[in-house]
């Protein structure tokens, strides 16, 4: 073990602190751009959603917990101050969430099943919620977009379905709703399975490589367009 003067080791010390304060400073200035850009601009949205959660991401991955609970909360009072109380903290909601479960996982070397599995749910859950609180933001139930959206997904199965049993179906509420619940956790496994693709991307050329997929998924993260 190499020894090193007691002012070196200060000066190291001050180097990694004022590199993860910087870190924290700009991957967290970075999503509030980002989620500034999702919110008024009206080109753009899905790349914008897909690079939301990455710098939480990152920077918990390099920097560990406390960074990435830093990171949080350094860009939820930006936004407040910007968009207003209630606003801005919706960036939790899902990105801010997921970005830092997702860094959580990495940094700890968990495999993607654990990361996808309950980013999936973290995801859905966050949407829920962000969904909720548009709803009151703007005095109209967003709900209705996606039971509008299951009911002609239901409609669909059915019209296949009554040829086969020779029956006349009809959706009830109750399966309505579910299928609503079921559009939006499949919307959020392919969202968040998405996001470990890109990460395993571009996180290496950054020099923070995250946690190996899956062999199933190998081929699939073989297809690198960088």
């Amino acid at each position: 073990m190499t020894w090193l003067p007691p002012s070196l080791r200060s000066q190291a010390l001050k180097w990694s602190e004022a590199r993860r304060i910087t870190d924290t400073a700009y991957l967290a200035a970075a999503t509030g751009l980002l989620f500034l850009a999702l919110y008024y601009l009206p080109v753009g949205g899905p790349l914008l959603r897909l690079a939301l959660p990455l710098p939480l991401a990152m920077l918990q991955l390099r920097h560990g917990r406390r960074s990435g609970l830093m990171g949080a909360g350094v860009v939820t009072l930006l936004l407040s101050a910007l968009m207003g109380p209630i606003r801005g903290p919706l960036v939790l909601f899902p990105y801010g969430f997921l970005g830092i479960w997702l860094g959580w996982c990495w940094n700890r070397g968990l495999g993607w099943c654990v990361s996808w599995s309950v980013g999936t749910l973290v995801g859905s859950l966050g949407f829920v919620i962000r969904v909720a609180v548009l709803s009151l933001l703007l005095g109209s139930n967003l709900w209705v977009v996606f039971t509008n959206a299951a009911v002609r997904m239901l409609d669909w199965l059915l019209g296949i379905l009554e040829p086969v049993l020779g029956l006349s179906l009809a959706p009830t509420i109750a399966q309505v709703q579910v299928m609503a619940a079921v559009l939006i956790l499949l919307q959020n496994i392919v969202y968040t399975l998405t996001l470990h693709i890109v990460s395993y991307w571009i996180f290496p050329r950054l020099h923070s490589p995250i946690s190996e997929p899956p062999d199933l998924l190998r081929p699939l993260v073989a297809l690198d367009p960088l």
